[in-house]
């Protein structure tokens, strides 16, 4: 296939090679919506064409708040046919966190959800934001709750805007895309503190998602159930765009649960399932899981987080899937820096990361931090220098603030954060080594590890941990597990016992909360 560097060029290459092979299926709302390749590009069109009949101009940064629908991509893809820069907003955003994005990315434009699980964002914007909205608001009806709000466009009507001179501009705008043009302004997910606007251009974003998708095998034989998040990476630029790229069907699923997950996975004989490690430790541990056909998957990928060793095993054990594959990425590099390939063995897949993807290139600090430089790496911050010098370095080295190691095959391992890192009686003890150790205890669904003032010590560890219901484990039961396995300064001193996590939307659990 001829090489694509913008997403208007991918989609329409994807026209070229598979006009009526399906492109995308959705069928969680009263009327189930299915669209060829040719269909998803007339309809991308029309928002192209109706944004520039609303005076959007090449450049311009539109902002889309809303949870995985047929929309989405639609939205997405029709924002960059039109020249636009898309800003996604976190769907988890409080009204106030969305409006903050909305002025500091300065967006002409907002696409937004109405009525979704008992709320309207929409109508929250509208209500108490209206004053730092701009002119354009569109309202996308995901129910059947169609009341009008003011000062708002319904999707429909936006869409009926477009006319055949708009149409026409609308292709001239594609053609004008350049790949060093800003595809996209993602803001990082705050664990350590405010979000930062990510700028990212289609050459970047191309270069990664395409990166992604042959490493996965792509084919338009493939159909991909979509749980992770499209306003995050992994759903769009390790989803979206390798679908477009590589003429697989997307499946979009808005609310996450693992029996909703398996029965998209056997209505639609899904083959390819992405996902944080947490979504399969749900349906690993969901008790219909074994009269559900799962047959039909055949690549898995995770990352996200440190994924337990343990969680690959059983996933390529218990669930039967002939391809799992774990990667590392961040959104400074459009999601993608190594990953594992369906051809490495099941220690590489289960103890790294993987290899440097095609245009990365890997090293290791002289601290052990995990440096990235290459095709994926960002222009830089929004409105921020002294942060993108901080972090690109004079030699174009993206500093991740990971710590890791790196093996004589070039196979990476993600050891911690760098500012996860708590000193105890002078041993530097990295959270994840204890974290990885707690995984293997009988009973433990998901453990994190921080360190906790001692004055004898400095720091001690602590073990926050969520188990099984049936699981019977005390602190005493778990730290005793510890001191078999663990040197003694890296046991933890306590062990408190939770029943969820505090997330970030990529679902990282954000430590911060705990202590």
């Amino acid at each position: 296939m001829e090489s694509v560097s913008t997403t208007p060029a991918a989609l329409r290459r994807a026209v070229r090679e598979w006009p009526d092979r399906p492109a995308l299926v959705d069928t969680q709302w009263n009327t189930p919506v299915e669209y060829t390749w040719s269909q998803l590009h007339d309809r991308v069109v029309e928002v192209a064409a109706a944004l520039i009949a609303s005076g959007i101009a090449h450049g311009d940064r539109v902002a889309l708040w809303s949870p995985n629908s047929h929309h989405w991509p639609v939205a997405a893809l029709g924002i960059h046919y039109a020249g636009g820069v898309l800003v996604p907003l976190n769907t988890r955003y409080t009204a106030g966190e969305a409006v903050d994005v909305i002025e500091r990315s300065d967006a002409r434009a907002v696409l937004v959800s109405g009525e979704f699980l008992g709320t309207d964002h929409a109508a929250e914007l509208m209500t108490a934001h209206r004053g730092s909205m701009p002119d354009l608001v569109v309202r996308i009806a995901l129910s059947d709750n169609r009341v009008p709000v003011d000062d708002a466009v319904d999707w429909d009507d936006f869409l009926s805007l477009a006319t055949a001179d708009t149409r026409a501009q609308a292709h001239a705008r594609a053609d004008a895309v350049a790949p060093d043009d800003l595809s996209d302004i993602l803001f990082t997910s705050g664990t350590t503190g405010k979000s930062k606007g990510v700028l990212a251009e289609h050459r970047q974003t191309v270069a990664g998602s395409h990166a992604w998708g042959a490493n996965g095998r792509l084919s338009p034989d493939d159909r991909y159930l979509m749980v992770n998040p499209y306003f995050h990476t992994f759903g769009y630029k390790a989803g979206i765009l390798p679908c477009t790229l590589f003429g697989a069907t997307m499946i979009p699923q808005a609310v996450y649960s693992p029996t909703e997950a398996m029965k998209h996975v056997a209505a639609q004989r899904i083959t390819v399932f992405p996902g944080a490690p947490t979504i399969f430790q749900t349906i690993l541990d969901e008790p219909a899981r074994e009269s559900v056909d799962l047959s039909s998957l055949r690549l898995v990928v995770t990352g996200a987080s440190i994924v337990p060793v343990v969680l690959v095993e059983r996933i390529q054990r218990d669930l039967g899937v002939d391809t799992v594959i774990t990667a590392y990425g961040l959104t400074e590099a459009s999601g993608f820096v190594s990953t594992c390939t369906p051809d490495d063995d099941d220690d590489t897949v289960a103890n790294t990361c993987g290899r440097a993807f095609a245009g990365m290139e890997i090293a290791l600090s002289e601290q052990g931090e995990v440096l990235a430089r290459g095709k994926m790496v960002m222009r830089g911050y929004l409105d921020d220098e002294v942060a993108t010098a901080e972090t690109i370095d004079a030699d174009g080295w993206l500093h991740t603030g990971d710590i890791g190691t790196l093996d004589e095959r070039g196979n990476l391992t993600i050891t911690d954060r760098l500012k996860d890192m708590y000193i105890c009686g002078g041993f530097n003890v990295y959270p994840a080594e204890v974290e990885q150790t707690l995984a293997r205890l009988d009973g433990v669904t998901e453990s994190a590890v921080i360190g906790v003032p001692d004055e004898r010590l400095g720091e001690v560890g602590r073990a926050y941990l969520t188990v099984r219901a049936d699981a019977g484990l005390d602190a005493d039961g778990v730290i005793a597990y510890a001191r078999e396995h663990l040197a003694n300064f890296k046991v933890p001193r306590s062990v408190v016992f939770v029943d969820a996590f505090p997330r970030n939307a990529a679902g990282k659990i954000l430590k911060r909360e705990l202590d």
